[in-house]
């Protein structure tokens, strides 16, 4: 081109700060810009991160296991036999994170003032708590110790509308494989609280065992909830359970379960990248115009280097390298703000002034930014690209200058 590739770019850094006042503020609004698309770009990862593992907590398991029937009637009598050794080998594999067998059917749960429809959740403790119910949620008592624990544990917004307390014995109604009323008397021994307020009006957990001789179901279950490693990609291991288990199971990952869910996780990457552009469009506009002036400042200089012979392609480079160094320093200062940004808030943001919005699209009140080293690159190789196409357009405009019209120039 014409010139040491060493030189031209100390040439170009050197035309980059003669008005170093315009390069500060160009380079203010590249940072911004960057800030923006990293951090923005990690708030909404951490919201479906949040909205997604509310929602597996609240199916549970990334992969779930029913009876053909049973999502549309959720009886006892859409119930599944305990698991047989094929599936046994391949829920105790390596494959899988940790599972447990759970009865859930309609119930109607009474104390002495008031009575509620419920959820009745029949448990293994330690399996569910495997599958992400978390003891720090128990605010009052304790949760259940065992398969045959005769207690039940309530929500907190459950307990107050009942008008009751912890030690005190509810009722439970619902409907055994006969279509009889099968009820039981169970003394409340522990109250949870949930990030999805109406997850505590909505459930209640007693022991699975318990629940089986109450419905007279024997050893039968209602489902099987799975956790897999990676709740991102749960299709491999659905295809696993599927292969050792009769037509009659319906085996589905909660991508299936729960479409909303599914759908956000698949149009989140797209999103995120017209995001990121949507922000660079913004910031071409000053980009251009800060290289054009500093080509209108300089056309007698740059009509002076192309008379000494420099060619137009050179002038092309240059304008380039000028370019990409301002980039790349908006860059740096925008990661490193970004980082700085997400790492202070780490601990999380309240959003409790809209709770009631956030828990209706089933995210909790503290939102937490997450930062994917993907989403990472993609915003530094968004405006780097776009940012040298954006500057082809004055990189060509300032070779197309004759000499003797640019020398002439005042």
């Amino acid at each position: 081109m014409g010139m040491p590739v060493l030189a031209m770019s100390r040439l170009a850094w050197r035309n980059l700060w003669r008005n170093y006042r315009r390069t500060l503020i160009m380079l203010l609004a590249i940072a911004l810009g960057v800030w923006a698309m990293i951090f923005m770009t990690s708030l909404l990862r951490g919201m479906v991160d949040d909205m997604v593992r509310q929602g597996v907590s609240a199916l549970p398991g990334h992969v779930q296991v029913h009876a053909s029937g049973y999502r549309d009637d959720p009886s006892v009598m859409n119930s599944l036999p305990s698991p047989d050794k094929a599936l046994l080998d391949v829920l105790n594999s390596e494959q899988v994170s940790a599972w447990s067998s759970r009865i859930k059917v309609p119930a109607m749960i009474s104390s002495e003032y008031d009575n509620a429809g419920v959820s009745l959740i029949g448990v293994d403790p330690e399996g569910e708590l495997a599958l992400g119910f978390k003891a720090d949620d128990i605010i009052e008592g304790r949760f259940l110790s065992a398969a045959d624990d005769n207690g039940i544990v309530v929500g907190e917004k459950l307990l107050h509308r009942l008008e009751t307390r912890l030690g005190k014995r509810i009722v439970v109604m619902s409907q055994d494989p006969e279509n009889a009323i099968a009820e039981r008397g169970f003394r409340i021994v522990g109250v949870f609280s949930a990030e999805l307020k109406n997850l505590e009006e909505n459930m209640v957990y007693a022991g699975r065992d318990v629940v089986q001789k109450m419905l007279g179901m024997g050893t039968d279950i209602s489902e099987i909830a799975v956790l897999d490693f990676d709740y991102r990609e749960p299709e491999e291991l659905t295809s696993i359970i599927r292969l050792v288990l009769p037509a009659d199971h319906e085996v589905l990952s909660w991508l299936e379960l729960d479409p909303y869910l599914g759908t956000m996780m698949r149009v989140m990457n797209g999103f995120v990248l017209v995001w990121m552009v949507v922000i660079f469009l913004a910031l071409s506009f000053g980009l251009v115009n800060t290289l054009m002036m500093a080509i209108f400042e300089r056309v007698r200089e740059i009509g002076l280097m192309r008379a000494l012979g420099m060619r137009p392609s050179a002038i092309v480079y240059q304008i380039l390298v000028e370019s990409v160094m301002l980039l790349v320093l908006g860059l740096i200062i925008g990661n490193l703000a970004a980082i700085g940004t997400i790492v202070l808030l780490k601990d999380g943001i309240d959003i409790s002034a809209v709770a009631e919005g956030m828990e209706m699209m089933g995210a909790s009140s503290m939102l937490y930014p997450v930062l994917q080293w993907a989403d990472l690159i993609l915003a530094n190789t968004v405006v780097i690209v776009l940012g040298i196409i954006t500057s082809l357009l004055p990189a060509w405009r300032a070779s197309q200058y004759r000499p003797v019209e640019a020398l002439s120039r005042t």
